[in-house]
Parts: structure tokens; sequence; C-alpha cells
């Protein structure tokens, strides 16, 4: 079964709509510990828009299991790896102008700049995850620039208005996990999943990791964080169908 990572970003969105101290989202990270997470994740936006460095700096101190810094590969970001150091990094495409992230990275078109990052974080010995959608031209070019693992996108899976959508994109993230693990890259999936349809993603076997951020922090909103992340570990744990 995949381990469960759970993206603090939204209780940052929250306190930063304020300007204000609180929600912190370390507090929330070291609840979602306990409560059975297995990798906390967070994303430093070029804006600050919501995680600050300070959030990132004081996670690596605190974090027990792996923590995990999403980011854009600017020199910038760059250089804050280095000096944080987090278990993993997630090179994601980045526009200031979205709401969330929208879509894998352009690997094609970025492969020459992706290829230059991965190295250098290589280098400072962190391991290097690309943001990819599930396709299987996407896989072999992570596995020829180096990286450690690939995250699937699975925004489409969760998007789908029908279980004949749903189940076609299914076999295509299925697919791109199988040929991930045969190339030798490690293998994890998120965006877009929550505690109607995280089941057949878990179920894959390829797949090691989930990365979910916003449908946990908004059941906790209402039922608090560790309830939130145990109900989802329990999910991760025994996955089912639709």
């Amino acid at each position: 079964m995949p381990r469960l990572c759970v993206n603090v970003d939204h209780v940052a969105t929250v306190r930063q709509a304020r300007r204000a101290r609180e929600p912190d989202p370390v507090r929330a990270a070291i609840l979602a510990e306990m409560a059975g997470a297995e990798g906390i994740v967070i994303h430093v936006r070029e804006d600050r828009r919501h995680a600050q460095d300070r959030d990132l700096k004081i996670l690596r101190q605190v974090v027990d299991t792996q923590l995990n810094l999403e980011m854009a590969g600017t020199d910038e970001m760059i250089d804050l790896a280095q000096r944080v150091r987090p278990d993993m990094v997630t090179l994601v495409p980045e526009r200031r102008e979205e709401l969330t992230t929208e879509g894998g990275l352009d690997v094609e078109g970025g492969r020459d700049r992706l290829t230059e990052v991965i190295d250098i974080l290589r280098r400072a010995g962190i391991v290097v995850s690309l943001f990819i959608a599930p396709e299987n031209a996407h896989i072999k070019l992570a596995s020829k620039m180096n990286a450690h693992m690939v995250e699937l996108h699975t925004g489409h899976y969760a998007n789908a208005t029908n279980i004949t959508e749903r189940r076609q994109e299914l076999e295509k993230i299925s697919a791109a996990a199988a040929l991930g693990r045969k190339v030798g890259l490690g293998v994890a999936a998120g965006h877009g999943l929550d505690y109607r349809n995280v089941g057949w993603i878990a179920a894959i076997p390829e797949v090691r990791e989930l990365n979910i951020g916003h449908s946990i922090i908004a059941r906790a909103v209402l039922v608090g964080m560790h309830r939130a992340v145990e109900q989802m570990v329990r999910l991760v744990k025994t996955p089912g169908g639709f």
C-alpha cells in the first residue's frame, strides 16, 4: 500500500488571507504525522502566496517522516533547497495567475533546464521527483534526465464526470505507473484526490506514495486535523473501488 503524504499549503493559505500567525502549517504537519501521515509536502511558490521560507525551515527541523518541497526550477528556489535540504524536491510548473498547479511539467520543452536542475539537486543529496502527466513519453524522458521519481498528475481522473471517463483515466495512470517502475523510477501520484476517489489510485501496485492536500485540509476545518488525516490513511491503506 502507498504511504500518505499530506500537503499543508492550504493551512498557510488561510493564514495568509489575514497575514496572521494562525493557523500554523507547522502545527498542522505535526498533527498529520501523529495521525499516521508518512510524509509532509509544502509548496513554496515564487510569489510566496501561501507557504513562506520560514515555514519550510521550521518544518525541516520538526518533520520526523519525509519532507517534500514542491517548487519551480528557478535559481532562487534551487538556492533555497540547497540551504534547507528537504528530503525530496518535486519540480512543478508554476504560473502566477493559476489558483493551483494545473498540469504536469513540459518535460520535452524544458528538458535541458530540468536535466541541469536535477543534477544540481542530486549532487546536494536531495531526492528529485518530476510532476508529470501520465504519458509514456514523459516517463521515459524523466528516466533519461536521471530523476529519482515521478509524481503522476491525477487531475483528469479526479475531475472525470462519469465512471467510463474515470476508468479510462485510471488505465492511463496505471500504465504510466507500471512503465515508471519498469524503467527504475519511484512512482507517486497526486492532484485532486479526495475521500471519494482515492481508492482506485491507492490500489495501483506501482504507486508507492500519494500526495494529498486540499481535501484533507477542507475536512480538517470541520472535523479536526487528526481525524481528517486518520480517515484518509484508512482509505489509502485499505483501497476500494468507485
